[in-house]
């Protein structure tokens, strides 16, 4: 098992989790303030107090309700969520969402940058291949997509290149459909752009998707990734 060895000033934003206590263990895409899209996924998957739920981030912005998918998560006790981009820019005053309290952004500023159990890594954005993971800021484990000069949605993604050692969950790149490899998950598939919510079930290497009935916030089809096919072994 190889647990993840970040610099001191992000080890500090790492939980690390247990998932032996846990019956069943999911980890869920981008809500991004879709609530009703988010307790219909969780009823569907029939997740109760013995099972461990862990979110990619960006529970907040864009959607209807994002105050209460906070509430919802936070009075959850076996619900864990990493900070995204979008819980980060709420706390450097570069975005404002009304109706949040004071305790509301304690809570989001109280949320690991990562988190992480057994070989497994979740983040929000993801991890640049070319760099140790002790030298990832915040800003990389939040942001990082393409690894192409110029960056943006040029290819080579990240999750194109990377090759371990840990498993990495993360969110923030929207997908036409969910990634599965052997070191990269990819859970966003654009809930509130019309898409769908998406789990994986962790012990039973799968995923469940919940379509979305409606798009709350438009978005370009070039802003949707098609994952590249996965590279096939030489003989």
């Amino acid at each position: 098992m190889t647990v993840p060895v970040f610099s001191e000033s992000i080890e500090s934003q790492h939980l690390r989790l247990d998932p032996s206590t846990y019956e069943n263990v999911y980890i869920v895409g981008d809500v991004h303030g879709c609530l009703s899209e988010l307790t219909a996924l969780l009823e569907s998957l029939s997740i109760t107090d013995e099972d461990l739920v862990v979110f990619v981030g960006d529970l907040v912005r864009k959607g209807p309700d994002s105050r209460g998918v906070i509430e919802f998560v936070r009075n959850s006790p076996n619900m864990y969520s990493v900070r995204g981009n979008n819980e980060e820019k709420l706390l450097r005053g570069e975005k404002v969402l009304s109706g949040l309290t004071a305790d509301d952004l304690a809570w989001i500023q109280s949320l690991p940058v990562a988190i992480s159990f057994e070989d497994t890594l979740v983040v929000h954005g993801g991890v640049d291949p070319r760099m140790d993971l002790a030298e990832h800021t915040v800003d990389d484990l939040q942001n990082t997509r393409s690894i192409a000069p110029g960056g943006g949605y040029n290819r080579p993604f990240w999750f194109d290149e990377y090759a371990g050692p840990h498993r990495v969950f993360f969110g923030h790149t929207v997908l036409e459909a969910p990634i599965v490899r052997e070191y990269a998950v990819g859970l966003d598939t654009g809930c509130v752009y019309g898409g769908s919510l998406t789990a994986y079930d962790w012990r039973d290497d799968s995923v469940v998707e919940h379509d979305v009935s409606k798009t709350v916030q438009e978005r370009k089809d070039s802003k949707f990734v098609s994952p590249a096919p996965t590279p096939t072994p030489a003989p």
